[in-house]
């Protein structure tokens, strides 16, 4: 028995050491586990873009708004960059037009002297979990230091926004990204292995189309596991979209970024002729992109570098539109620039997924 058990010893070891690759990941990983996720997540939110207005009828700023705006814009905490990047607007219509559009996260209405209410008037975008209370608390201590007795008065947009409807939204994007890795990738791996592939290309189907068929199967398989967890999130974290056009645009949403993400993976497993290998590098992958795209935690409270990855990250903007969809209720308008960096990153994704298939074949 002893004698069995050190021959299987041997050689799955051998077969360990003969794959360097695997190796390294398995190191490779826990490191960047720590740079990227103890970077992306629970960092100081810092530039986060708010307005600021002057309640009408008014002929000058009144010293309380000229002192708050210049307090503002200097706030930030030691040795960090500046907590608010401040946009004075010349009403309060064009400031509250500016928060529904996404542009800023919040409005800081200031009083008139012939006010009614004699309070500063905050609107704030709810929808991000953290950072409504750090704006909050930011304008709070800026009136205090100030030394005025003016009363803030909050008003939340989309209503008290749980962390679990938060991060709800990032895991219907994980879950298409898990989908496709098991159901793409793997999947073409195998058929590699058991010859199918070889087989196809026996007949005469063209190369392209073997490789848009395996993407479409994967986006279908894909799209069907976003649409099940999307379900899911609605019951668990009670959120209610009332609007049945947010439910195409959610569904939209969630069939571009299964395109681009199936024919991502397909192309990378395209490389591979184990999946062991593609195991290790597939889990890298899925650190970079998720950690990074603003699920667990806002991308405002990542550093510069990290944060020029969300710039490229397709499930960033993936997470982002969803999140305005579902938590917002906000219409196309607000998810035209996601749209259209998703649907270049699926364009850009499946003609990658050709060449490379191609090249790996010839």
């Amino acid at each position: 028995m002893i004698r069995g058990a050190i021959a299987i010893f041997r050689r799955d070891f051998k077969k360990f050491r003969s794959n360097p690759f695997v190796i390294i990941m398995t190191l490779f990983m826990p490191i960047m586990y720590l740079v990227i996720f103890g970077n992306a997540v629970g960092g100081t939110i810092a530039g986060v873009p708010i307005g600021v207005a002057q309640e009408a009828p008014y002929v000058n700023e009144t010293p309380l708004f000229t002192a708050s705006v210049d307090m503002l814009t200097h706030l930030a905490q030691p040795g960090k960059a500046d907590t608010f990047k401040v946009t004075v607007f010349s009403s309060e219509a064009t400031a509250k037009e500016a928060l529904a559009d996404g542009k800023v996260m919040a409005v800081a209405i200031f009083p008139s002297p012939i006010s009614n209410t004699h309070a500063v008037r905050l609107y704030v975008d709810s929808s991000d979990y953290t950072t409504p209370t750090l704006i909050q608390a930011g304008i709070s201590g800026v009136l205090q230091q100030l030394g005025s007795r003016t009363p803030l008065q909050v008003t939340k947009l989309y209503g008290d926004v749980d962390y679990i409807q938060f991060f709800g939204v990032g895991v219907i994007v994980m879950a298409i990204f898990m989908s496709t890795m098991m159901g793409g990738g793997l999947a073409l791996i195998r058929d590699r292995e058991l010859g199918i592939i070889e087989g196809y290309l026996v007949t005469p189907v063209k190369r392209a189309s073997i490789i848009l068929g395996i993407i479409g199967s994967g986006t279908v398989k894909a799209l069907l596991a976003g649409t099940i967890i999307f379900g899911v999130d609605l019951l668990v974290t009670g959120v209610v979209i009332r609007n049945p056009e947010d439910y195409l645009l959610v569904m939209a949403v969630l069939f571009i970024i299964s395109v681009g993400i199936t024919s991502l993976v397909v192309a990378l497993s395209s490389r591979y002729t184990n999946q062991q290998t593609y195991a290790s590098s597939i889990a890298f992958l899925n650190l970079i992109l998720f950690m990074t795209s603003g699920a667990f935690y806002p991308t405002l409270g990542m550093p510069d570098w990290l944060r020029w990855i969300t710039v490229i990250n397709p499930e960033s903007y993936a997470v982002h539109a969803l999140r305005a969809l579902i938590l917002r209720g906000q219409g196309v308008g607000a998810i035209s620039g996601d749209l259209l960096a998703i649907g270049l990153f699926s364009g850009a994704a499946i003609l990658l997924g050709i060449t490379t298939f191609r090249r790996t074949l010839e």
